[in-house]
């Protein structure tokens, strides 16, 4: 397996500091005391494609369950792992990739996904001009922006061009040296590069300004992965399966909501967690991941799933050992969510 600083140091401070839950305070509710625990969720980036996330936030539905959430932004799965095992987060939002890595690495308290929220990638194919009968083999012998190495929205895209018969390292070049988020900015200031690969809300504006046009979906290219998922470090998991079982049921209270509603009504929920973002786009963004099936139905992480990411995890060269679907996946607490309905 090859080398991954960011695991390692993740690895070398799992025994550093243990996130224990913190009660805030008692509210009266019917007469009663109802205790409010605190809880910390670090997110791997803020994006609309997390929509049932916002929906749960703005709804209440964590309130509901006696959590007071505290939404942390880490830019990237290594950050949001390195705060998860440090115990800066009790919970991690990320693609489930990084646990897998984790575990490989030796973590002696490896995170375990207990729900996932997405069921396709969320990025966009985006290139300089239109290009309505465009073909993926269109991208032979350009110059391509992409993502980090190991990361899920590169993998993704190196797994749809294997698929579509093209060579990530001989037919196109790919840049994998510009930070996540700040892809779009170097599309525009640098015209070396054909296409970018953006997640929202970086594809629409591209568009809005006139910058690029979206060609391809990368999620509906993909076909059903599973993109990202909660987890936490198992020694949370054992000392706290309530906390845990609350959180899942105030997410499928999200998901139930997006399945139910237009993307217009999803749009106005979540507008306040993207307030530099206008209504339009919001909900022209919306409407692209709800018309593409990006959410899951329920938050269960099935083994099917999990083997197909290791799948996309072993074709591009970044698992050495496969790990134990059992070992790093528990669908209890999202199978309970579902019942509770």
């Amino acid at each position: 397996m090859k080398n991954k600083k960011w695991i390692s140091l993740t690895a070398a401070v799992v025994l550093a500091v243990t996130a224990l839950p913190m009660t805030a305070f008692a509210a009266k509710k019917d007469g009663a005391e109802e205790k409010i625990t605190k809880v910390t969720l670090n997110e791997v980036a803020h994006s609309i494609f997390y929509a049932p996330q916002y929906v749960a936030i703005e709804e209440g539905y964590f309130e509901e369950e006696g959590l007071d959430l505290t939404l942390v932004t880490g830019f990237g799965a290594d950050k949001v792992l390195t705060a998860l095992i440090s115990g800066e987060a009790d919970i991690g939002f990320m693609g489930a990739e990084a646990s897998i890595y984790a575990c490989q690495e030796g973590a002696t308290d490896p995170a375990v996904n207990f729900a996932q929220l997405t069921q396709r990638a969320g990025n966009f194919l985006v290139a300089r001009e239109e290009m309505p009968d465009f073909k993926w083999e269109d991208l032979k012998g350009k110059k391509v922006l992409g993502g980090r190495k190991g990361g899920m929205p590169e993998m993704v895209f190196e797994y749809i061009l294997k698929k579509n018969g093209i060579d990530p390292q001989k037919d196109l070049t790919i840049d994998q040296s510009i930070d996540f988020g700040s892809t779009a900015a170097a599309f525009t200031g640098d015209d070396s590069a054909a296409y970018t690969v953006e997640f929202e809300p970086s594809a629409t504006i591209l568009e809005k300004e006139g910058a690029g046009h979206v060609v391809a979906s990368l999620g509906e290219a993909s076909g059903y992965v599973p993109y990202t998922s909660y987890s936490v470090k198992t020694s949370y998991m054992k000392e706290n399966p309530e906390i845990i079982q609350k959180f899942t049921n105030a997410l499928q209270k999200g998901m139930d909501y997006v399945q139910s509603h237009t993307p217009e009504e999803i749009a106005e929920v979540i507008a306040p967690q993207f307030k530099e973002t206008d209504i339009d786009t919001i909900t022209t963004i919306v409407k692209r991941y709800y018309d593409q099936d990006t959410w899951k139905e329920n938050l269960i992480f099935k083994k099917d799933s999990f083997e197909l990411l290791q799948d996309i995890l072993e074709d591009a060269g970044e698992l050495g050992e496969r790990a134990e679907y059992e070992e790093l996946v528990q669908t209890e607490y999202a199978k309970n969510a579902v019942k509770e309905k």
